[in-house]
């Protein structure tokens, strides 16, 4: 299992970088991880758009989806062979206005889940988690069912105590890193010593820094986030990032 970085910002897109967008592939099989701005951009400069299997959304904040209605209109006006008709878009059923615009016509199809579902995309297998975010949105952890190989994405959240058994064991664990160590309450995303903490404690193999915020010292949260996971290795998310689960 593969996981490439499409768009790794949280709110808006900056330095001709995106935001939350990510292909899993396994084998032949492709299904992206949330829409956000630039992800068709990124799509297309990696490969067909059109060789998508599916798509999953974590939720409906703009920042994960911006890009959702372009590639609706890709799959309606773009010419060429498609994977699969309609693409099937995958979202939680807690918003039923945002839910119903994952089907668009005869090229996309919403396919709900809630906190319960179990998943059988492909070769992968997902399962989900409600996070404490503003509005519902949920981690998902995907396993590759051949491998063993599993990867967690925290989505967004704050900390909170059911985040750790969820990513238990995982191979690589994508956490939604918004704030350095010293950031107040208020907040609805995990510091860099939350998502260090949070990697430690569910025993993950590799930290993947993500949804970065644009206007701090990025070294500076990297370092953080390694001096509370320990000897775990910590990575920031980087354009076009190429992630191998088993090899790297």
């Amino acid at each position: 299992m593969q996981i490439t970085v499409l768009g790794y910002y949280g709110g808006y897109p900056d330095h001709g970088v995106g935001t939350s967008a990510y292909l899993v592939t396994s084998g032949d099989y492709h299904l992206l991880m949330d829409c956000g701005s630039g992800a068709l951009l990124a799509l297309e400069a990696s490969g067909s758009p059109f060789d998508l299997d599916a798509v999953l959304l974590t939720h409906y904040h703009h920042d994960h989806i911006a890009d959702l209605g372009v590639l609706q209109y890709y799959y309606q006006l773009h010419s060429g062979p498609k994977k699969v008709t309609p693409l099937p878009i995958y979202g939680h059923t807690k918003d039923p206005l945002n839910f119903a615009q994952l089907t668009f016509g005869a090229f996309t199809q919403g396919v709900g889940y809630t906190a319960d579902s179990t998943l059988t995309l492909g070769p992968l297998t997902l399962t989900f988690l409600e996070t404490v975010h503003p509005v519902p949105a949920f981690a998902v952890r995907v396993t590759e069912r051949a491998t063993g190989q599993v990867l967690v994405n925290t989505s967004d959240t704050r900390a909170f105590a059911g985040l750790a058994p969820f990513a238990a064991g995982c191979d690589l664990l994508m956490a939604d890193t918004n704030f350095l160590a010293a950031k107040q309450p208020p907040m609805w995303h995990l510091t860099s010593t939350q998502a260090g903490e949070l990697a430690k404690a569910a025993g993950a193999k590799r930290l993947l820094l993500t949804h970065l915020p644009q206007e701090v010292d990025l070294g500076q949260l990297a370092a953080e986030a390694q001096a509370a996971t320990g000897a775990i290795p910590v990575q920031l998310a980087q354009p076009r990032l190429v992630l191998d689960l088993i090899n790297d």
